[in-house]
């Protein structure tokens, strides 16, 4: 007999759409207040988590076409890359520089490399932390 998961399958599309924006709230506030890129990583990683247990992993994969160990690996190489450019302009490594621009829409906004850096941060969290879930899920 399948089981009837109605309730969950409902909660968990309002819930996933509510977390993904929390984590993308945490991330984009992290270099100025409390959050960031392992924080906002951790959630999305919680959000996509909750889907593949909800809607069951090949069902997502059908429609997540990540390949997490690859996402994570990309994630580690832009935070790396991030602190090495620092280097190459003879300042120590992840010194963080930033500036203004005056974007048509927004206004005078800052761009900083710590949000480069937060979001190599982020991709190597929700790489890893999906990853150890399907992993430990596949060993049952």
């Amino acid at each position: 007999m399948k089981p009837n998961d109605v309730i969950l399958k409902s909660v968990t599309r309002v819930a996933a759409v509510i977390i993904l924006t929390f984590s993308i709230y945490l991330f984009m506030n992290g270099h100025h207040h409390p959050g960031g890129g392992f924080i906002g990583g951790l959630s999305m990683a919680s959000s996509i988590v909750l889907l593949y247990l909800s809607f069951g992993v090949e069902k997502v994969r059908e429609n997540i076409r990540v390949d997490f160990k690859k996402l994570s690996a990309v994630g580690v190489l832009i935070a790396v890359a991030t602190g090495t450019v620092s280097v190459i302009f003879g300042k120590p490594f992840l010194t963080q520089t930033f500036g203004h621009f005056d974007l048509p829409i927004f206004g005078d906004t800052e761009l900083a490399s710590a949000l480069i850096f937060d979001t190599g941060v982020a991709l190597a969290v929700i790489g890893t932390a999906v990853n150890i879930i399907l992993s430990i899920s596949e060993d049952r």
